[in-house]
């Protein structure tokens, strides 16, 4: 039976997604943005969505290797890792929330503390100017010194170098002289988002866009029309009543999937957008980590299983002594029979083994 046009937009969306396995830097440059996430259950987001594009990936790599690699921690539409030349793009960056001339004394007091340790641990700030407590946006009680260093990070005053036990270290950040054309840096920023997340809904375009606001605060009020010239500039198609949008040029992908089982990080790029999500595969998935237990419906930290190019259920996967345990649930209410389901759903449990085991 031919494929209906929006099927054969689900499988091209399949096919773009997982390129061959590739060295990390070049994933990351391919992806042009890793989403962080803290959550390890059985590893954090980002490690198992590299795991899917780089050869012999482990997990915590991407924090071993850092200080190394051109990327840096940094807000884009999520908070994440991104080449240095796109988060050179972002700045200088103007927040929207002013600082105050005190807050403003706090800080060039302690980038100057920076400066003469190189890099600094959020404590020896804490320790060197007991800057005392205050409430965080979850409503609990933090260090003010670990609040001042993430606005100085946001603001570009400083950068990730590294991080120990998952603490972000902090080093001063050389400043960015602005673009010289803001509009053509505006729109390489979202020609990134639409080559990692393609072929994406018009809805979805204007909700990355959106998001895209933190990361560049200063071009808020640019939005409308950045939107307009990407909507200009990119292949699109209606189908369905929803218009679709690409990268200018890309000709879709034609052939059958392959036969391969995938368990997805919550925000891996295929999965990342909810309403996309429906469209292709007919099921709501949700991230239920922040759910209350008696109300989750698929888990904790679910991760959504590929077979093919159709996403047919999830699994929970968890980590003891080192014996990973894994429950999988289908939306059709049992696995496909087909033995070679079987055998590459195996296959993806020891592929993920193997990842979780230290270097």
């Amino acid at each position: 039976m031919p494929m209906t046009p929006l099927e054969r937009l689900r499988r091209h969306a399949v096919a773009r997604n997982f390129f061959a396995p590739t060295t990390l830097p070049r994933a990351i440059a391919k992806l042009g943005f890793v989403q962080a996430d803290p959550i390890r259950a059985p590893a954090r987001a980002q490690d198992l969505t590299l795991r899917q594009r780089v050869a012999d990936y482990r997990a915590g790599d991407l924090e071993r290797r850092y200080p190394k690699l051109p990327i840096e921690e940094d807000f884009f539409v999520n908070y994440g890792f991104v080449p240095r030349a796109l988060h050179q793009l972002m700045h200088p960056r103007t927040p929207r929330s002013v600082w105050p001339k005190a807050r403003w004394k706090q800080a060039h007091a302690v980038l100057e503390f920076v400066h003469e340790r190189g890099v600094v641990h959020p404590r020896d700030v804490d320790d060197e100017f007991a800057h005392g407590k205050t409430t965080n946006w979850l409503g609990g009680s933090s260090n003010a010194s670990t609040q001042l260093l993430d606005g100085m990070h946001y603001r570009g005053l400083l950068r990730v170098a590294r991080r120990e036990g998952g603490i972000r270290l902090y080093a001063a950040r050389e400043l960015t002289p602005p673009p010289a054309d803001p509009r053509a840096a505006h729109d390489a920023l979202i020609d990134t988002i639409v080559a990692k997340y393609a072929p994406l809904p018009f809805a979805t375009l204007g909700q990355l866009l959106s998001h895209l606001g933190s990361g560049v605060p200063q071009w808020r009020g640019e939005r409308g029309a950045a939107l307009s010239r990407a909507r200009a500039r990119l292949a699109h198609e209606r189908i369905d009543g929803v218009d679709w949008y690409w990268p200018d040029g890309e000709r879709l992908k034609r052939g059958e999937p392959e036969d391969r089982v995938r368990l997805l990080a919550p925000f891996d790029p295929l999965v990342w957008d909810r309403r996309r999500f429906e469209l292709f595969w007919g099921w709501a998935y949700r991230f239920e980590a922040y759910t209350p237990a008696p109300k989750r419906q698929l888990g904790y930290y679910a991760l959504p299983l590929l077979w093919r190019d159709e996403v047919i259920g999830w699994a929970n996967s968890s980590l003891a002594d080192g014996r990973l345990s894994t429950d999988f649930g289908y939306v059709a209410g049992r696995a496909p029979r087909e033995a070679a389901f079987r055998r590459e759903l195996e296959a993806e449990v020891e592929r993920l083994r193997t990842f979780l085991v230290p270097r």
